[in-house]
């Protein structure tokens, strides 16, 4: 197969997969015993996604391997020149609160873990009032309505708003350093607050309405919390390439390799002029 076949296989078998992830979370809203290679606490929700887009995705001809957010390694498939990194269920947590959450996708031509350089497209499924899924492929940014399975576009070249409306920063106000206090004192004054506890949420009200996502690097944790390899890399990719910018402080998401798959990073994404503040912000 191609590598564009490929990148549609994969938007295709996630598209497909969308309806029973969502129909699963009946049912599946307990805790597991174990923890995910974060330490966070699995449900039952996170596993069985997981390991429904491992099956399906390992089974494409071009996937070699598959890496999740809810595994330590990466999983060998059959040859191909193709590797995806997922974050299942994005936001899992708020299956008990029955909030959004989603899943997120990379496509890279080399071994896991890879940088922004290898990526060749990106996706993310947002389960709302709606099924939608938004990708990445070729720099254009799609987003399409999920209906059986079936993606149906609506937004053919989606691009940020000029005039930014909403933010949604992560972390518990306490642990947020001064530097990024300073910042979040400036832009609570200018746009509205919209946080919903799954990244994927946040981040698709700013894709809709223009302003910035952050989830900053806290005092408790100075790496931050979200990984680069499943979140800050997809998602950095997805907004640039819709006319915004992405940052983890001092560069762009994509311009770091990831050293670990499972590495933190802090994660900043958004209209231009909002980025380049933080930056300002941060590094003063």
């Amino acid at each position: 197969m191609s590598g564009a076949d490929v990148v549609e296989a994969v938007f295709e078998t996630v598209a497909g997969a969308a309806p029973e992830i969502r129909e699963s979370l009946v049912g599946r809203r307990r805790y597991e015993a174990g923890e995910n290679p974060s330490g966070e606490q699995q449900l039952a929700a996170d596993v069985y996604a997981d390991e429904l887009f491992e099956e399906r995705l390992l089974a494409l001809d071009g996937v070699a391997t598959y890496a999740s957010e809810e595994r330590e390694d990466v999983v060998e498939g059959a040859d191909g020149d193709y590797h995806v990194a997922l974050d299942p269920l994005d936001g899992s947590s708020n299956v008990k609160s029955n909030n959004a959450m989603g899943t997120i996708v990379g496509v890279f031509d080399a071994p896991l873990p890879a940088g922004g350089e290898s990526l060749v497209a990106a996706a993310y499924v947002l389960y709302g009032p709606l099924t939608t899924m938004v990708t990445l492929r070729e720099g254009t940014v799609t987003e399409s309505v999920v209906h059986e399975g079936e993606r149906h576009v609506g937004t053919a070249d989606r691009s940020l708003p000029d005039e930014p409306t909403v933010y949604g920063f992560g972390g518990r106000v306490p642990a947020w350093t001064d530097a990024f206090a300073d910042y979040a004192s400036e832009v609570e004054q200018e746009l509205k607050l919209r946080y919903g506890g799954a990244m994927i949420g946040d981040v698709n009200q700013v894709l809709t309405y223009g302003g910035v996502f952050a989830y900053p690097a806290l005092t408790t944790h100075p790496n931050g919390k979200l990984r680069r390899q499943f979140e800050g890399i997809p998602i950095g990719a997805i907004v640039e390439a819709a006319g915004g910018a992405s940052t983890d402080g001092e560069r762009s998401l994509l311009a770091t390799p990831p050293e670990d798959l499972h590495e933190r990073t802090p994660v900043f994404v958004g209209n231009r002029s909002l980025i380049e503040r933080a930056e300002a912000t941060l590094s003063a």
